[in-house]
């Protein structure tokens, strides 16, 4: 399965000057921050996707703004490939290498420069992970909204590649919401400044460009993001449904209601079973669909709102609804939510698709989707971000079995494709990368891409960074 999707081919002429490459940027780095000899390079070879893995040539991991502008000008001038990596969380394979690329790892850029409470607002290094930020700020009150299943280990660099989401998106909004400025370094070394602290910048929204480029026009060192001050209260709720379509339904009748949750999960019941084998959270097993619906305010204003979901849920025939009695009892149960994905990879490799849908259509997607799953022999366990229709379907397999690895991609395919026919996209909140790269025709006409690819040569027009993502590889402008 490695070679099934392939990269670009690496340039020959980088590959010979490979140890020369090595020795220059050992003139620029300090010795701890180049990673050069095989067997270090390993860690580096692939992401959470982990289905393809390449060496890099070599990795940077420079310390300053300042180190990541020499790096790149170095590799701009010798026409050298560049692969910004974060964590290396990414589901999609944002961050897998070639091997005539030099990863430029920001994990040692992990400093919060500024915590600025009365303007709301924080100035953090690249390399700060994304729930750091709110623990930074919690002692204050304030907390930083966007909040991935992987907020614990992923960085608001990547966050900002990738536009990530998270539980609490339906209220606050995804990372492009949150975000106010970034420093940022061109191809070409140049350093430039997108937004500030004010709420709104002049000129062009470049920023709103650069929040989801996955690696492709820049490299982000710093960003400027917002902060939320904590809400009175917040209590999530269990809704037990007997289908997913019923669950489904519901969802999209909430949001039609003009109601506002701060988050609304859904899981299936071979989800409910797995996270609930790992943590125990007290999630009903006699039900084949669950919505975690929490509600935040006053308690005035929560008994309201849970009052009105709970009416539109009986509508749909609920069977359980479980209102969470202390804070003990709700950590449990986004524990439970959040760990999914690695609860289910205790029992079985999977791959995670992204798509979105709009909420009208859940029921249908959800009904097709495990008919996609069946047609092709496999199992499917559905856990996602219900309110915003971005779906997360974990489609089981064994990686150990080319046929059964090449149904798996294949059945995943079909679920993307089923969700841009529904009138969604491709990817709610994990990029395109590599896994969706050639579906990008199915989304968009020959003319949409060539006006994307357009604006992503005006940043690079070498194509060097992150040079085998996002867009086919057939039907490229010549570098």
């Amino acid at each position: 399965m490695s070679d099934a999707i392939p990269f670009l081919a690496p340039r020959a002429d980088v590959l010979a000057r490979r140890d020369r490459i090595v020795a220059d940027l050992a003139d620029l780095l300090p010795p701890e921050c180049l990673v050069h000899e095989a067997r270090e390079l390993v860690p580096f070879e692939t992401d959470a996707f982990v289905s393809y893995r390449r060496l890099p040539l070599a990795v940077a991991l420079p310390r300053t703004t300042a180190e990541v502008a020499a790096v790149m000008r170095y590799c701009h001038r010798y026409g050298i490939p560049v692969v910004p990596r974060g964590a290396g969380t990414s589901l999609s394979g944002g961050a897998i290498p070639q091997e005539d690329a030099v990863v430029l790892g920001l994990s040692k850029m992990n400093s919060i420069l500024e915590i600025d409470l009365p303007n709301r607002v924080a100035v953090v290094q690249a390399g700060v992970t994304n729930l750091n930020i709110s623990e930074s700020v919690s002692a204050d009150g304030f907390f930083y909204a966007p909040d991935p299943s992987s907020q614990l280990a992923c960085t608001i660099g990547g966050n900002i590649g990738m536009n990530s989401g998270g539980a609490h998106c339906l209220k606050y909004g995804v990372t492009t919401n949150n975000l106010l400025g970034v420093r940022m370094v061109l191809v070409d070394g140049t350093v430039i400044e997108l937004g500030g602290k004010a709420l709104d910048a002049a000129g062009y929204d470049l920023l709103g460009l650069v929040c989801g480029h996955e690696g492709q026009l820049g490299i982000v060192t710093e960003a400027t993001v917002r902060l939320i001050a904590k809400p009175e209260g917040a209590r999530p709720v269990l809704f037990g449904f007997e289908s997913s379509e019923e669950a489904g339904a519901c969802v999209a009748d909430v949001i039609a209601a003009g109601i506002i949750p701060v988050a609304i999960e859904f899981m299936d019941k071979p989800a409910i079973e797995i996270c609930e084998a790992f943590a125990h959270a007290g999630y009903p097993l006699d039900v084949g669909a669950l919505l975690i619906v929490e509600v935040e305010g006053s308690e005035a204003e929560m008994d309201a709102t849970l009052k009105d979901v709970v009416e539109i849920a009986r509508r749909h025939g609920v069977k359980t609804v479980r209102e969470c009695q202390s804070a003990t009892e709700a950590a449990l149960i986004w524990k439970g939510r959040k760990s999914a994905f690695g609860a289910t990879g205790r029992i079985a490799d999977y791959i995670c698709m992204d798509g979105t849908v709009p909420l009208s259509q859940l029921s249908h997607v959800l009904k097709k989707t495990t008919e996609i799953v069946d047609h092709y022999g496999l199992r499917v366990a559905n856990v996602f971000h219900a309110g915003d229709g971005n779906m997360h379907p974990l489609i089981l397999f064994n990686a150990n079995d080319p046929e059964d690895a090449a149904r798996a991609e294949a059945a995943g395919n079909d679920i993307l494709k089923l969700c841009v026919d529904a009138g969604g996209c491709l990817t709610g909140e994990h990029g395109v990368g590599i896994e969706k790269r050639d579906l990008m025709r199915h989304q968009y006409s020959e003319a949409d891409l060539a006006q994307q690819m357009a604006v992503r040569a005006a940043f690079d027009p070498g194509w060097l960074l992150n040079p085998s993502k996002v867009f086919p590889l057939e039907g490229r402008p010549a570098a």
